[in-house]
Formats: C-alpha cells, structure tokens, sequence
C-alpha cells in the first residue's frame, strides 16, 4: 500500500465487476483512517477510528451511492427500486461537508463515490468542480465498472489504478472457501469474477435446462423453450442468449470458451453447422433487445421470435 502522504486526491479504481473493487475500497479508506495501524499499514479493528467506520458513521468518511427511495414504514413490505443514478444533491452537499474541519487533527477524509458509474451528468459536474480545486487533505475514492460512462475530465483528474481479475486457480479456491457448490462453473459463467460468481450460484441449476435447450440448435422448439426462458426473467433470458452465441462465436472463430467451457462439445458441434453472417446478425440482435427488456410488453412473443432467429443462423 502507498503511504498516505503520497496518495492523490483523488483515485478511480476501475475494473470488471464482481472483483471487489469496492470491498477493496472500503479496506483501504479504513487502513486510511485507522490511529494504529501496523508496519505493513493495516488496520488495527479496534481503534476508536476502525469501529466508527464498522458502524457507518465516521466523521471523516462518506459513502456516496444511488439513493434508495423512502420506504413506506406503513407498509414495509413495499419497497420501491432502487435509484439507478447519483443525484446532484448528493454531491451538492459534500460542499458544506469539506467546509468544516476534519475530525482527527492532521488527519484525511474520504470520499467514496461507488458506483461512480451512476453519477448523472448534473452531478458529475458538481464533482468535476471540487476535483479541479481539491480540498485539503481530502481523497476521492472512484469506484467504476463502466468508466466510459464517466466524464473524460473526470478520469483526467483521477489516478487510476486497474483492477484485474484474480487466477482461476485462486479464485476457485478461494470460492470453494466460501462453500460455493460447482465453483468452477460458476466461475466460468461469471467471466473469472468471483463475488459475481456468488451471486451466480442460484442461476446455475435453472440456467443449465436453458443451456440444454440451445444446444439442439436448429431442432429447439421456440415456442416449448420461451415459457422456460421467460420464468427467470426477460433479462436473464437475453443475458444467456448473449452468453451462449459469444461462446458460439469465440469456438467458431477460435475453438476457445469463456462462459461454457463445460458444453465444449455441444459448442463445436453447432459450430460445424453455424452460419457465421446470421450469427453475428443475431447477436447484435441480442444487443438491440437488450436495451429495451424491462418494456413489460409482449415478452413472450419477443422471445419466441429470438428464438425462432436462433434456430435460422444454423444451416439446415
């Protein structure tokens, strides 16, 4: 770890997601933060410091994320969505709060903007003015799975430290850790993310009856499949459509696998058979769907008829 007198302003860490880029954040704001830490600059957990950031309310720390809306306390059970986006308030008041002093006497204070991602454009340009004119003794903590989505001037004032994903090898074991059934597959699915991997697990069993479905290829029944793809819902459903015609093309193109190496036969198999021009057409298909998969209407007849195109890109 960088000693804290040579840290910047502000630093994005930017990565896939499921890496744990914000756990990792949240571990060093509290290395950052800590009154005792050790020669390797760990965190001593016990200092006055360490328990006011385990209990969420350290006066030299703020954790800036999509709002949740207000629950109705009459009914708890009732919870609207999540925010998708950083409001501009947000940041707004982050004004006042780097006006006043920090707590600890020649200590930091910390910014933690996670997903930095949902900044909207309003309030990226609230941020944008502090990190031109940072505070003192202030570290901005970006934490990005999408830095496209981020203003170039944003990234341009930023330190920007790549988050890679870990070994296969230290993944698995550290999953299987975490009791995690078929860690490897799950792994596999999630693109080498292991948190995201977790998350995963619960898919893999109804995922698997969808994947046994594609691999007939042009025999798959659209009309049978659609009601089975649909019950996990239509994002899930394009989510595995994508996954299984990226692998498709890789294994046509390169004979490699990213999400489904366990069905490497079943892949190479359709491969042989597989008009490339119609395949890519379809999955840009796939991409255009996508935008619009939470529209509530006419699910159904949507998947059927992707189905129905994936059944046309094999040659008869």
């Amino acid at each position: 770890m960088q000693r804290k007198s040579a840290l910047p302003h502000a630093l994005l860490l930017r990565g896939r997601a499921g890496i744990g880029k914000h756990d990792f954040a949240l571990a060093l704001s509290r290395a950052l933060l800590c009154q005792n830490t050790d020669s390797a600059q760990n965190p001593c957990d016990v200092c006055p410091s360490c328990l006011w950031l385990t209990e969420g309310n350290h006066p030299d720390f703020r954790l800036i994320t999509p709002e949740d809306d207000e629950i109705n306390e009459d009914a708890p059970k009732k919870k609207t969505a999540k925010k998708s986006q950083i409001s501009v308030l947000q940041i707004r008041q982050l004004f006042d709060y780097l006006g006043l002093s920090s707590h600890q006497v020649q200590g930091k204070r910390i910014i933690l903007i996670s997903p930095a991602d949902a900044l909207n454009m309003a309030s990226a340009n609230a941020l944008l003015k502090m990190l031109e004119e940072p505070p003192a003794d202030t570290l901005f903590l970006l934490v990005s799975s999408q830095p496209q989505r981020l203003l170039p001037t944003i990234i341009s004032r930023c330190q920007v430290l790549e988050m890679t994903i870990p070994s296969k090898t230290d993944a698995v074991q550290w999953l299987n850790t975490q009791n995690i059934q078929h860690a490897e597959a799950a792994l596999d699915y999630a693109g080498g993310a292991p948190l995201l991997a977790m998350q995963l697990q619960e898919q893999l069993e109804p995922n698997n009856v969808l994947i046994k479905q594609l691999t007939q290829g042009a025999k798959l029944d659209p009309f049978s499949s659609a009601p089975a793809f649909l019950s996990l819902g239509m994002m899930h459903a394009l989510e595995t459509l994508q996954k299984w015609v990226f692998d498709l093309l890789t294994c046509t193109l390169t004979q490699q696998f990213h999400y489904h190496p366990q069905q490497a036969s079943a892949l190479q198999a359709l491969g042989k058979s597989v008009n490339l021009r119609l395949l890519l057409r379809f999955q840009q298909m796939l991409i255009e769907a996508k935008k619009t998969a939470n529209h509530p209407l006419s699910n159904e007849m949507q998947l059927e008829n992707m189905l129905l195109q994936y059944t046309h890109i094999f040659k008869n």
